[in-house]
């Protein structure tokens, strides 16, 4: 392994070069092997009518824990997102709540659902190949997304959003403080 350089500038600032002049280059072919077994399964997904394009690997250790790919309309079910399936399936295998030791590498930017899931996982690191607005493009409907960029150009659904007014917030925020006993979780 090599020495890290520092180097010292004139305003006194103090810059340290990588210990492994590779390493960016060796993240990239790693990163680079993963994503494409990611878009292999969005091929696949495809190719055997299970869903939309995308596809996501969980890898731990240099390792793919499982390779998923959209099961929406296998499963008809509109949470069966690649990168939530991967997540299932991982924490199945894994026999874990948290994936804090893994990555996950999807084939397209994740949606807000998906980003949530990787969030809540505890997943380590994502990678992801296209934009969010190649699939936009093609007609998969973002709209959370573009609500929460402030554009609403690509909108389909007419979604009203409330909280419960009265009683119905009050019981459902006491469940919350009846059971905190219950869920020690970090």
């Amino acid at each position: 392994m090599e020495e890290a350089q520092v180097v010292e500038s004139k305003d006194g600032t103090i810059s340290v070069a990588s210990a492994f002049a590779g390493h960016h280059e060796a993240v990239q072919d790693r990163d680079h092997k993963f994503l494409s077994k990611a878009v292999e399964e969005a091929y696949h997904g495809v190719e055997c009518g299970d869903g939309g394009p995308f596809g996501a690997v969980v890898v731990r250790n240099d390792e793919i824990v499982v390779g998923c790919h959209n099961m929406v309309l296998k499963d008809t079910d509109p949470t069966a997102h690649a990168e939530v399936t991967a997540i299932r399936e991982a924490c199945k295998k894994l026999g874990k709540i948290e994936l804090d030791d893994c990555e996950i590498y999807a084939s397209c930017e994740p949606c807000p659902m998906c980003f949530g899931a990787i969030h809540l996982s505890r997943i380590k690191r994502l990678v992801y190949g296209a934009k969010a607005e190649a699939a936009i493009a093609i007609g998969f409907d973002d709209f959370i997304a573009d609500a929460l960029r402030g554009t609403g150009f690509y909108q389909k659904a007419h979604l009203e959003i409330k909280q419960a007014d009265g009683n119905g917030a009050i019981i459902a925020e006491q469940i919350f403080e009846k059971t905190k006993e219950k869920f020690q979780m970090y």
